[in-house]
């Protein structure tokens, strides 16, 4: 690699040691070079020569760092990423982008203005369960796709032990937190859609963050079902396309999440593969012959997402996510909740 991207990283929860710290780690092209934590010395632990800060204003003085990864709570983004963007820093964002469609909006116009890398981390575009969705569904193999559902489900009462994500701030609950993945999906899969019809709720019963949704995406004539349930002990298939000659139905299976909670490495031997009994199923007709078999899916790889960021930085290349997507999924949720406030589909 001709140049390495120094990249600090606003904070080392899990969003840090799982999703962003190992493939820094890894990548030739990066190198972990600082952390904000505000008291502890855990990066520290297993990388002895990140630099520790203790806020991000403190950082963000670190004139070496090329590239800012704001992985903190969502109601900060906004405003870490703008100190960031006007610290001259290339930013990445975790997911979602923003609270409000109108400060994503504001942050494209400040990263424009300055000649600056901005990408948001939807790192579940980059699953195996979802790539070979998508590559199923791109094929025409279906026909004309009349109607769809993604499902991110769990079977969890208990509340979250990370407290924001269980607090009423702005941009909590389960329709930023994992709608935002879903929705992304959805929307790379079949565009905007026309309207959408919305139902949001809290079924946890200590719970005060919604952790139920469903959205109904309209479009000509297709319907897209996005839909999470906290309370789900026996799941349906998450992904489920039926078109005018077949249908596809695949479980929500990638394992990197797994992987890396084990402290396994991306690269290492089986990364991302899914077992054989999780591939999805395949019912359509090619050639006036009815097919029905199991398709393996590609491996799951994030490491993807930061090899994209780095053929952006250095060779010029697109955002592997591009922010204006990321924006559209915020405009979505917007409206999402206001068609499940009002009771009425709502244009879009």
């Amino acid at each position: 690699m001709e140049k390495i991207i120094k990249t600090g990283v606003c904070s080392y929860g899990m969003s840090g040691t799982i999703f962003h710290v190992p493939f820094i780690h890894v990548h030739p092209g990066f190198e972990f070079t600082a952390v904000v934590e505000r008291s502890k010395n855990l990066a520290k632990q297993q990388h002895p020569d990140v630099k520790v800060y203790r806020s991000l204003e403190e950082m963000l003085q670190d004139s070496s760092l090329d590239l800012i990864v704001v992985n903190t709570p969502n109601y900060t983004h906004y405003d870490y990423t703008k100190a960031a963007l006007e610290a001259g820093k290339n930013v990445i964002v975790e997911k979602p982008f923003t609270v409000h469609s109108d400060e994503g909006e504001a942050l494209i116009a400040l990263a424009k203005q300055k000649g600056l890398f901005l990408s948001v981390y939807h790192n579940r575009r980059y699953d195996s369960d979802f790539r070979i969705s998508r590559e199923v569904v791109q094929s025409g193999i279906l026909g004309d796709i009349l109607e769809a559902e993604i499902h991110y489900d769990r079977f969890k009462e208990e509340l979250s032990y990370k407290k924001h994500k269980e607090e009423p701030n702005p941009g909590t609950g389960s329709l930023y937190d994992l709608g935002s993945h879903i929705i992304d999906q959805a929307l790379l899969l079949f565009g905007m859609p026309k309207s959408l019809w919305a139902d949001i709720r809290v079924i946890r019963k200590d719970s005060i963050v919604d952790d139920y949704f469903e959205l109904v995406l309209f479009y000509e004539q297709l319907r897209v079902r996005v839909k999470c349930n906290y309370l789900v002990r026996e799941p349906l298939a998450s992904y489920q396309f039926h078109g005018r000659i077949g249908s596809f139905i695949k479980t929500k299976s990638d394992i990197q999440e797994a992987q890396l909670q084990k402290g396994l490495l991306p690269g290492t031997l089986d990364w991302g593969v899914e077992s054989p009994h999780e591939w999805g199923l395949l019912h359509t007709e090619k050639d006036g012959k009815v097919l029905k078999q199991y398709l393996p899916s590609p491996k799951g790889n994030y490491m993807d997402y930061y090899q994209g960021v780095y053929d952006a930085l250095v060779n010029g290349a697109p955002p592997p996510v591009q922010p204006e997507d990321a924006v559209r999924i915020i405009r979505v949720i917007e409206a999402a909740f206001r068609s499940s406030k009002e009771r009425k589909v709502v244009d879009l």
